[in-house]
């Protein structure tokens, strides 16, 4: 795992080998904006049942995060994803469509979504399934 040395980080070495663990048990997926070679954006987070906890988003190009985020929902969408708990009200996320909800309700959704077993596992998924126009084989890892 490459990390860089930054004292404003909450992700301690310690999160990073958590991390590590839960996706190689199936758990923790990241999706990467690539450009010319070079990472240019993402997100992580962990998936269990029909919910997506978000962790973090990325960016080191303009909207890299943004498109990451757009093949995320789209993929949740397609594998029939209830929730994507975002954590925090951003007007980033709010853009996509993101909504806050009360917490009875929000404990409702997540109770439906985690009665749905998903297997774990690494998602592969098509892209011509989620998105006809663009047709190319992606792993998110």
């Amino acid at each position: 795992m490459h990390t860089e040395k930054h004292a404003d980080t909450w992700i301690v070495e310690e999160m990073g080998e958590a991390y590590i663990r839960l996706h190689e048990r199936g758990y923790a997926h990241s999706v990467e904006a690539w450009a010319d070679g070079i990472l240019a954006g993402g997100l992580y987070g962990v998936a269990i049942g029909r919910c997506f906890f978000g962790e973090s988003m990325f960016t080191q190009k303009p909207n890299a995060s943004k498109v990451a985020f757009a093949v995320l929902v789209r993929y949740l969408k397609s594998r029939g994803f209830h929730l994507i708990d975002c954590q925090m009200k951003t007007d980033h996320l709010m853009r996509f469509g993101a909504v806050e909800i009360p917490r009875k309700t929000f404990i409702k959704e997540l109770t439906h979504a985690l009665s749905v077993s998903e297997p774990a596992g690494k998602w592969v998924f098509d892209l011509q399934r989620i998105s006809p126009e663009t047709g190319t084989l992606y792993a998110l890892e």
